[in-house]
């Protein structure tokens, strides 16, 4: 897995909205290890959208191409809600996003719990996907509100 991990890392080494990394929990990062529950090891967590505190265990397959269809799919940032025409969202987030700068503060925080609580869910991968990306539009309006 080291070697899949490690080439993970490479393709997203110049990324902005991707950052892989590793810590060594029985060297220098053991109490990181402790703050994240780390028991077993490897252990892979994932932290979406400015999560720092609460990371969430990746379950899924160890090899390359399982690992980077997961980026892929559910951490890598295509589109940009602050500049949905200059970045790569497609029709259905551009509808989203202006649906959703409509709906008040309030409306906005009901929605993103709504959907943060579907999240780990059973669902198809493409209905998992859309919630993944409507959560990262949702985050991205309401930095800075005041919620």
């Amino acid at each position: 897995m080291a070697k899949a991990w490690n080439d993970l890392g490479d393709d997203y080494a110049a990324s902005s909205s991707v950052l892989i990394g590793d810590a060594d929990c029985t060297a220098d990062a053991k109490e990181l290890c402790e703050k994240f529950e780390v028991r077993g090891y490897p252990t892979i967590q994932y932290f979406v959208d400015g999560a720092l505190w609460e990371g969430e265990d990746y379950k899924g397959g160890r090899d390359y191409d399982s690992l980077k269809k997961f980026v892929e799919e559910t951490l890598e940032v295509k589109c940009d809600p602050a500049n949905p025409d200059d970045s790569d969202c497609s029709d259905k987030e551009k509808a989203y996003i202006e649906k959703m700068k409509a709906k008040s503060v309030d409306d906005r925080k009901k929605q993103l719990d709504r959907l943060d609580a579907m999240k780990d869910g059973k669902m198809k991968p493409e209905l998992k996907q859309w919630l993944v990306q409507r959560l990262r539009i949702l985050s991205s309006l309401t930095t800075g509100d005041e919620l």
